[in-house]
């Protein structure tokens, strides 16, 4: 029964959907297909799909769905497929019928050059699939070669089975005379349409993401150019750091500046390489799914892709890693130059508290020694005022001045010093206070 009294989660549907959003076309052997990769427009989501509604109402067609990523449309003489993805945009014709001529690429006369010319963002990709149909291998096995010897470069040439030996495929993923990429499928036996289509979109897959892979490799060698100099004067700052008299502050400054650029070649590269390792990751899956088999011999696309595709994704590995590796080796190096200024400034600290210390004491001593004289000077003019006051009573006992002077020296010596003793001690009560 439905669970009525649960209330679902506002993207269940729309996730389950996801799983089927993007269906292969139904494509009956022989026929023809082209298919162009459009980058989208950063700044205006929408405006694809508004190039999208252009075309269809062009030919009279129903519109996509809201919020859709895909849509099929009958266009009359041909068939359009169209879908979306984060960074382009894909719209494939298909027909029934192989071309009369190898690749005229006639197919694409569908699209009204007006409208081509409205498009909001520029080719990446564009691709022509011949599909042709066979009754067995050995009919495949030979045909392929007078066929296919005016379509495609020997040398770069890839064929094999496919879908389980129930397709042969076959291109050199060079840009022809008018800048498409060209695939040949032969279909064996009583092939379904849903397969010719499933074997059909994954080869044009193949050439689209690695079109948008292969935007990663110019990002890539301009990183490698611009880390050599930094690598240099990185190297040559790690080496003064093991030098005694150089400045920590100024190469820390230096080794500052230097931190800033990495971290802004990072930036401006991250989602690039990001993406291309996720493009490259779907060819490699793609290729997977098509199950190649060797047929007479000849190269895979497997094997073209490991020859010319994998080392420039290998570069570009290489870049993202060497720019990973030049940004924590200018970690490293700050924190150890950031340790000797703080070690170079404790070491200032202590010697400045040193010396106010020892400033101190001089103080101390000075101090102690203005009081002694201190303690002199009152008891002399103390003597001086007691001797006035008591020498008539000196005079009167018979005792002279100089002999009552010199019995009240120890004692006023002794009570001055003793008053001195006391206020000290309670200035300094006071101070830890």
């Amino acid at each position: 029964m439905p669970l009525k009294s649960l209330q679902d989660h506002p993207k269940r549907i729309a996730l389950s959907n996801e799983l089927h959003a993007r269906p292969f076309p139904h494509i009956s052997a022989p026929a023809r297909a082209g298919v162009i990769a459009i980058a989208r427009d950063p700044n205006n989501p929408d405006a694809d799909r508004q190039f999208l509604v252009q075309l269809l109402d062009h030919y009279g067609a129903s519109h996509p769905a809201h919020g859709a990523d895909h849509h099929f449309a009958d266009l009359g003489r041909v068939q359009l497929k169209w879908e979306r993805h984060s960074e382009f945009c894909t719209f494939m014709l298909f027909k029934d019928g192989a071309a009369p001529t190898g690749f005229s690429g006639q197919i694409f006369e569908h699209f009204p050059s007006e409208w081509l010319a409205n498009a909001p963002g520029k080719l990446l990709s564009s691709s022509l699939v011949r599909i042709e149909h066979a009754h067995t291998k050995s009919e495949v096995e030979s045909r392929i070669d007078p066929e296919t010897k005016d379509w495609f470069v020997r040398e770069s040439r890839a064929v094999s089975y496919a879908a389980n030996g129930t397709a042969a495929v076959a291109s050199d993923f060079r840009l022809d005379e008018n800048g498409h990429i060209r695939f040949v499928v032969y279909m064996i036996g009583d092939a379904l349409p849903h397969r010719t289509g499933r074997t059909v979109q994954r080869l044009v897959e193949i050439e689209t993401y690695k079109s948008m892979a292969m935007l990663t490799l110019p990002v890539a060698r301009c990183v490698m150019g611009e880390l050599q100099p930094l690598e240099a004067e990185l190297s040559g700052i790690v080496a003064e750091m093991s030098t005694k008299g150089t400045n920590p502050e100024d190469a820390l400054n230096r080794l500052l500046d230097i931190s800033a650029q990495i971290e802004k070649l990072s930036s401006e590269a991250a989602f690039r390489f990001s993406a291309g390792k996720a493009y490259s990751a779907i060819v490699w899956q793609r290729i997977d799914v098509l199950h190649e088999e060797q047929l007479l011999g000849s190269m895979l696309i497997r094997d073209f892709m490991n020859r010319r595709f994998a080392p420039a994704m290998r570069t570009c590995t290489a870049a993202r890693e060497r720019l990973d590796a030049l940004s924590a080796r200018a970690t490293r190096a700050s924190r150890l130059l950031s340790t000797r200024v703080n070690v170079q400034a404790n070491e200032q600290s202590q010697s400045l508290l040193r010396q106010m210390d020892k400033r101190a004491q001089q103080q101390i001593h000075l101090q102690q020694t203005v009081e002694g004289l201190s303690v002199f000077a009152i008891s002399y003019y103390a003597v001086m005022l007691l001797g006035k006051l008591l020498k008539p009573a000196a005079t009167y006992g018979g005792m002279s001045e100089k002999m009552l002077g010199a019995i009240l020296v120890p004692p006023v010596l002794l009570v001055v010093w003793l008053m001195g003793r006391r206020i000290a001690k309670s200035i300094h009560k006071d101070d830890d206070k």
